[in-house]
């Protein structure tokens, strides 16, 4: 989550690249984890997402907006024979990844910047792309252009899997998910995700075999977990 002013973009779509500091201010950031870990019951949805990754070894995972690394070091931690690569444009979220990557004595790369054409050119496809709390934060054209981008860096039949705020179906998630991340996030970006559109951004972005996993209600709305291929 993130203050509407200080808008994070994780795909390179624009020259002015501007991203949010974790929770919207910089001065915050110390505190990322512990909000993520209460606000968003974390641990239920990110060993959901782990398992439907279903990460093996000798297959290559990047990790798109990866943040303080919690799921990157988890899955490098793991899944010994796994190459995981996060990215990310905050240095000061990228320090504490390492950190924890050096804590846990995993090796994990990080790589600061943008997800762009560029990032792939030279290296090998993937064949998993995830990503987690990233495109409710977003402008609806960087959803698409995101999931673009996503395909381009997937080898033939690799897999995306998206932990984030989904169609919001009851009127408590509605409400939760208004007096929590659209209070920060603001509703412009943050309202598709609550339509539901990240599925039919998928289907156009050429996905197959796309469903929706699980649905998990947290104390600022549903978090579902999508995957496809």
């Amino acid at each position: 989550m993130s203050a509407k002013s200080a808008r994070k973009t994780v795909a390179d779509t624009d020259a002015q690249h501007v991203y949010t500091p974790a929770l919207g201010f910089r001065a915050l950031t110390p505190i990322y984890d512990a909000a993520i870990a209460f606000l968003t019951r974390e641990t239920v949805w990110r060993s959901t997402l782990i398992k439907a990754i279903g990460l093996k070894g000798g297959e290559r995972l990047l990790d798109v907006g990866c943040g303080t690394g919690s799921l990157t070091v988890r899955l490098a931690r793991e899944t010994a024979g796994a190459e995981v690569t996060g990215i990310d444009p905050d240095p000061d979220v990228l320090r504490r990844a390492k950190g924890k990557a050096a804590r846990a004595s995993v090796r994990a790369t990080f790589h600061e910047g943008f997800l762009s054409a560029a990032f792939f050119d030279g290296r090998e496809k993937y064949d998993v792309i995830t990503s987690s709390l990233v495109f409710h934060q977003v402008p609806l054209d960087g959803k698409a252009e995101i999931l673009s981008m996503i395909r381009r860096g997937l080898k033939p039949g690799g897999r995306v899997l998206i932990a984030d705020y989904g169609r919001q179906r009851s009127a408590l998630m509605r409400a939760l998910f208004r007096a929590t991340v659209q209070a920060l996030d603001g509703v412009e970006d943050t309202q598709p995700n609550a339509d539901g559109v990240l599925l039919s951004l998928m289907e156009q972005a050429g996905f197959m075999h796309i469903e929706e996993v699980r649905v998990i209600p947290t104390p600022t709305g549903s978090i579902s977990i999508f995957k496809a291929r």
